[in-house]
């Protein structure tokens, strides 16, 4: 199986981009926890090998691509709440944390390569949209491992608050698990109401309140 390569980014270097940089987004689908995005620029000649759309790799493999791409790469991690979330919708709350990500970066890169089908429209650099981006480019590759270690670390530390929920192995995603103790243990602060499941629940107390 053909892996990620360099191709996209070696597009935009010719055209003159110096500063390319790889932009993904994870948490679109759990019912709890921000979504967070990552905008990553990789050093050519210095990539960490084994780069893949972060689905694809075991977590110990995430972990220690995360910690390479720390120390070769630029690196800039960004989220949207729950709140906000709520307020906006997942996937404009998804590109909000997408321009925060590439805003948090020293310095403007030249060219943003977004992970999916649709360009943030807050943004104010060139971009350019790749379907599957994760899967194909290696700069998207290594912003989706970076997005995935760092929303799993949050829903980690957030699952020590909240027991019961099974966040620290379903990361918010509407595990049986999860679903069970929304039912059993009721809707916490990070959970996203707009999403059905939880807007359900509420409904249902309310109406009983009622």
């Amino acid at each position: 199986m053909t892996g990620p390569d360099f191709s996209h980014a070696q597009e935009a270097i010719t055209q003159g981009a110096t500063r390319v940089a790889g932009v993904d987004e994870v948490g679109r689908g759990p019912l709890a926890g921000p979504v967070t995005a990552a905008a990553v620029i990789l050093e050519p000649g210095n990539v960490p090998d084994g780069l893949h759309d972060s689905k694809k790799l075991s977590a110990k493999r995430r972990e220690a691509l995360h910690d390479a791409l720390m120390t070769c790469a630029e690196v800039s991690v960004a989220h949207a709440s729950v709140e906000e979330i709520d307020e906006l919708n997942i996937l404009r709350a998804s590109h909000l944390a997408m321009e925060r990500a590439i805003a948090g970066l020293s310095t403007p890169p030249d060219i943003a390569l977004i992970d999916g089908n649709m360009i943030p429209r807050g943004l104010t650099i060139p971009a350019r949209s790749i379907v599957k981006g994760d899967a194909v480019s290696l700069s998207i590759s290594a912003a989706s491992i970076v997005a995935k270690i760092r929303r799993d670390r949050i829903m980690w530390d957030l699952a020590q608050q909240f027991p019961g929920y099974g966040w620290e192995s379903n990361a918010g995603y509407p595990s049986k698990t999860h679903k069970e103790a929304l039912q059993n243990l009721g809707v916490t602060p990070h959970h996203r109401r707009s999403f059905k499941p939880v807007h359900n629940i509420l409904y249902q107390e309310k109406s009983v309140s009622d």
